[in-house]
């Protein structure tokens, strides 16, 4: 009867160990990069992220063909004006596009900013999650994959970790900040990315 009373306690124990997805082990291992591209989270950081990197590819070719358009004419009008007038106006333009090539240059550095701390914050949001995860399968320590030379699959809790950070915060809206967007206000009309960059000034010799 005591086999039999042991057998039934360790029942509950054992479908525990089964119902977390994961082997029991005190040591676990995680991938951090498939947990950003396969998670509900990361898949529309990235794409936001694509799309505001689009957004400003197309905005910057835009303020290129004006500032090009620009150039053209401060060229044709240069027969019409003293060497004075156009020094002057040259000297304008000049400054127009510097202005133009150090904001589009922030935006470019916003954006990748945000791309590279994008994963940094979702690890930060899942924590409680993963602390979840390891007393579940009664770890006691997550290492990074990309640091262990030698592990067995049965101790990567990445699935298990994406299927609970998808269940209990979705794709992260309202949960985590966008972490793609700009950190300072953009003023109007501005260029973007490092693609079409902005053309040289006029020369004013």
């Amino acid at each position: 009867m005591s086999v039999c009373a042991a057998l039934m306690q360790a029942v509950p124990n054992a479908a525990q160990g089964q119902d977390v997805g994961a082997v029991q082990s005190e040591i676990l291992v995680l991938d951090p990069d498939r947990l950003f591209a396969d998670s509900l989270v990361g898949q529309r950081l990235t794409s936001q992220y694509q799309a505001e990197r689009d957004a400003l590819i197309a905005n910057n070719r835009e303020i290129e063909a004006e500032l090009r358009a620009e150039e053209q004419a401060l060229t044709d009008a240069r027969k019409t004006m003293t060497a004075a007038e156009f020094r002057a106006e040259a000297d304008a333009f000049d400054a127009k596009v510097r202005s133009i090539r150090a904001e589009n240059d922030r935006k470019a550095r916003d954006l990748e900013r945000g791309r590279e701390i994008a994963p940094l914050s979702l690890m930060r949001v899942a924590e409680p999650i993963l602390v979840q995860v390891m007393r579940d399968t009664g770890g006691k320590i997550i290492l990074d994959n990309r640091q262990v030379l030698l592990r067995a699959d049965v101790i990567d809790i990445t699935d298990l970790a994406i299927a609970r950070i998808d269940a209990q915060i979705g794709d992260g809206s309202g949960v985590m900040p966008d972490s793609t967007a700009p950190e300072t206000p953009e003023p109007e009309a501005e260029p973007s990315t490092g693609e079409g960059a902005a053309p040289p000034a006029a020369d004013a010799e």
